[in-house]
């Protein structure tokens, strides 16, 4: 089964779009229809299939995770423990656990089956730059 992996270069929190480099892929693989499993390796980012038309709907997004789950130096995250690595550490595991970290996508006519305004994001929760790994495989 064909699989590779996907670095993407973060610039901080918010989404960034890697929806072309997965149905590149799924092309280069040859494979006519079965189902892309999409996985990213980090506990602190995560996955989603979102809008990829408006810009806004992406700040949006990131706005309002922003606002439920602030860093950890806010008041009213007074609970939190973890934060070895600063204040958004924690909060960015706290959002990943809310989203995903593993995406399937069907394969029909050797294309990804996404609607006209879907795309696949890379939703980065913490506030400095990553390097993050997503591992890519079809199945037939």
């Amino acid at each position: 089964m064909p699989q590779t992996l996907l670095s993407i270069s973060t610039r901080g929190a918010g989404l960034y779009e890697f929806t072309r480099a997965a149905a590149g892929f799924v092309a280069e693989t040859g494979v006519e229809e079965g189902l892309l499993t999409v996985f990213v390796r980090h506990t602190s980012c995560s996955l989603l299939i979102q809008e990829n038309a408006d810009p806004d709907v992406r700040r949006d997004l990131d706005a309002f995770f922003a606002r439920l789950v602030p860093p950890s130096d806010d008041p009213s995250m007074a609970y939190i423990v973890h934060t070895d690595e600063g204040p958004d550490d924690m909060p960015a595991h706290i959002k990943a656990a809310l989203t995903a970290v593993s995406l399937g996508i069907p394969i029909a006519r050797g294309r990804l089956v996404l609607g006209q305004w879907q795309g696949l994001y890379l939703f980065e929760h913490r506030a400095r730059p990553h390097a993050r790994e997503i591992v890519l495989h079809v199945g037939a």
